[in-house]
Parts: C-alpha cells; sequence; structure tokens
C-alpha cells in the first residue's frame, strides 16, 4: 500500500510511518503542523530523546487528543509519529497504544 510522505522542509523532515499513520488517523500535514506551533502538552517522548506534544480536540462530551512525537536534529524537527488518543491522558504518564510502540520499534 501506498502512503504519501508529506515533502521535507528547512524546518521538518517526516518519516513513512508518521505519513501511514496520518492516513489511518486522518491528520493532515497542516493539522500537525498546527500541533507542532501551538501544543497544549508538552512531555518527554517514549523514545530516547523525542519529545511528544498534545491538543484536545473534539467536544465536551467527547474529548480525544491528538498526539505528534518528534525528534530535534540540529535545527529541524524529524516527525516520527502521530495518533489520535480516545479521552484526555494523564499528564506524564504517556499512553501510547501498544501498535504505536511495536511500529516504533520495528523502525530501530
Amino acid at each position: 500500500m501506498y502512503f504519501k510522505i508529506p515533502k521535507d522542509d528547512e524546518q521538518l523532515t517526516w518519516t513513512r510511518h508518521v505519513a501511514c499513520k496520518m492516513r489511518q488517523y486522518g491528520l493532515s500535514q497542516t493539522r500537525l503542523k498546527s500541533l507542532l506551533n501551538n501544543p497544549e502538552r508538552k512531555e518527554q517522548g517514549i523514545a530516547d530523546g523525542t519529545i511528544a506534544l498534545m491538543q484536545t480536540v473534539g467536544t465536551k462530551k467527547r474529548p480525544t487528543e491528538i498526539w505528534l512525537m518528534y525528534q530535534p536534529i540540529d535545527k529541524k524537527k524529524r516527525i516520527i509519529t502521530a495518533w489520535r488518543y480516545p479521552g484526555i491522558s494523564p499528564k506524564q504518564k504517556i499512553p501510547i497504544p501498544q501498535e504505536i510502540i511495536k511500529e516504533l520499534e520495528e523502525l530501530e
């Protein structure tokens, strides 16, 4: 199956993995850039040297979060993965779906 990877620029690089997740969760490049520029929360990512960003979306009755994990490399950000978390995640306890963890391990 083919997934279009967003084009890299002077600030961002995108992985094939995040392109698959964008399609799976219906996340656009514009939406993820908005999250990068205006996160509600920022925590240390589960992978060494990564940062996780979160932003609440949805409704009051059915809130969800969009998560994005990136790795700073020099002056760029390497976008590694993104997903939708059902509900609001607890702070400092990164509730990453098991499928994401498995897929990240396969990238190493």
